[in-house]
């Protein structure tokens, strides 16, 4: 892999400013949000008055912590505009979740918003090595998703020239990689499996592709999934964070010369962990629930917001603003199996552990009688696709699951290609337990 350790000169000067600089502008930033969130949003006037809470109680930035929470279902109680806090005529772009579990979350842009998203997605892209005259394969879905059009507009900021491919079309986007020869490629990390396993089917050697860096995003994947893929294309894989609600990718980022953690762009967004259970503020290094309030956002400031995310936050490294963990998993995304936690990445851990199997794997929740049941589907290789291979390989695969995560586990060896492909974010959890 090439050497793509940025020069000082590179930098922004608050990258590497000292933490009473960054403490100092986050403490100015965040009174004016919470100001900005009380005057022109009723429902955070009303939160903060039943808290009993003002603006003007922010004295310090440990003072954040008496002051409620925001939460997904706030947005959609309050759909499909009301927690914006300016008038229409200065919103200029709405984007919005699915709304697969109910009313879609709906975010909105002003152009100051939007040039802030676009800078931190550049300050994300020369972290992870990409420069200005680069060209950068987007495979983010646009639309509605914040993912294709704000990796689109932080691509151009930085100077690169975008391919606003967008997901989908696997033989089409290797066609472009091949013919193009971009730099860089923008997508989630299941998606670039099955760029990965379109390659091979191309007879391409994706070690000869001109791609030196994958930025991938959009949900929770494995530092081993990150060898893989590093092996497989000869390119660094480094991990973007964003979420609608905060703004989009770009909230943080890796660096490329030291895939330590995503240093969170402090300046903008501010970060704690808290104990997912009692809500409480825990010290940096411990795990909990990542929660963050906008510091500069003006169309739909977010003040405490639960992401759901799992993580810890260490002190800076490359740069000078915290690091998160890797997302381990969301609180939301936990399976709770006969009294034992499991998130999908462990068990995509034990599947990259396992040889003779592919990458490509869903889980299924059932009945087992009254008992909740779990079932792993997954793939061969193609060259331990004969019945004992596949036989081996589950029983190992059962083993590891059972020492590593401590469930026990049914596991089902397919043949190549019989789980289903993601386009976009992989779907692997499917819960057939019904109701109660």
């Amino acid at each position: 892999m090439k050497d793509l350790t940025p020069n000082k000169s590179d930098l922004e000067p608050i990258e590497i400013a000292s933490v009473d600089e960054i403490r100092a502008l986050q403490l100015k930033r965040l009174k004016w949000s919470l100001r900005h969130a009380y005057d022109n949003v009723p429902m955070y006037r009303k939160r903060f008055d039943d808290a009993g809470v003002h603006p003007d109680d922010l004295k310090e930035l440990k003072d954040l912590g008496k002051f409620p929470f925001t939460y997904k279902n706030d947005l959609r109680d309050n759909y499909p505009f009301g927690l914006f806090a300016v008038p229409h005529d200065q919103i200029i772009r709405l984007h919005a979740s699915s709304g697969t579990t109910g009313k879609p979350t709906v975010v909105g842009y002003t152009k100051n918003d939007i040039d802030v998203w676009a800078d931190m997605v550049a300050r994300s892209l020369r972290a992870s090595g990409l420069r200005r005259g680069d060209m950068i394969h987007n495979a983010y879905g646009y639309g509605l998703f914040t993912g294709g059009l704000g990796a689109h507009y932080g691509i151009e900021r930085l100077g690169a020239c975008v391919v606003p491919m967008s997901g989908g079309q696997t033989e089409k986007q290797v066609n472009l990689i091949s013919d193009f020869k971009p730099d860089g490629i923008m997508v989630t990390p299941s998606y670039m499996l099955n760029i990965l396993e379109q390659f091979h089917k191309q007879g391409l050697d994706p070690r000869k592709s001109s791609l030196s860096v994958g930025v991938f995003g959009a949900e929770p994947w494995t530092n081993a999934m990150r060898l893989e893929v590093e092996a497989a294309f000869d390119m660094h894989a480094v991990d973007i964070y964003g979420l609608s609600e905060i703004m989009g990718p770009g909230v943080a980022n890796e660096c490329v010369e030291t895939k330590d953690g995503l240093h969170v762009w402090e300046d903008h967004f501010f970060p704690e962990i808290i104990n997912p259970e009692t809500g409480e503020v825990v010290e940096d290094g411990e795990m909990g629930e990542l929660v963050f309030t906008t510091l500069t956002k003006e169309g739909l400031p977010m003040v405490r917001y639960r992401t759901r995310d799992l993580t810890r936050l260490l002190p800076g490294s490359a740069r000078s603003m915290r690091r998160m963990e890797k997302i381990t998993g969301r609180s939301d995304d936990m399976i709770i199996l006969r009294g034992v936690n499991v998130f999908p990445t462990q068990v995509e851990e034990q599947v990259l552990a396992t040889g003779g199997l592919s990458n490509h794997f869903q889980i299924e929740l059932y009945k087992s009688g009254r008992m909740d049941a779990m079932r792993i589907y997954v793939e061969a290789m193609p060259d331990a696709a004969d019945n004992a291979s596949k036989t081996a390989a589950a029983r190992m695969l059962v083993k590891h699951i059972k020492d590593m995560v401590g469930v026990s586990t049914e596991v089902i060896v397919g043949d190549p290609g019989e789980v289903e492909r993601s386009q976009g974010k992989a779907k692997r959890v499917v819960d057939n337990r019904g109701g109660e």
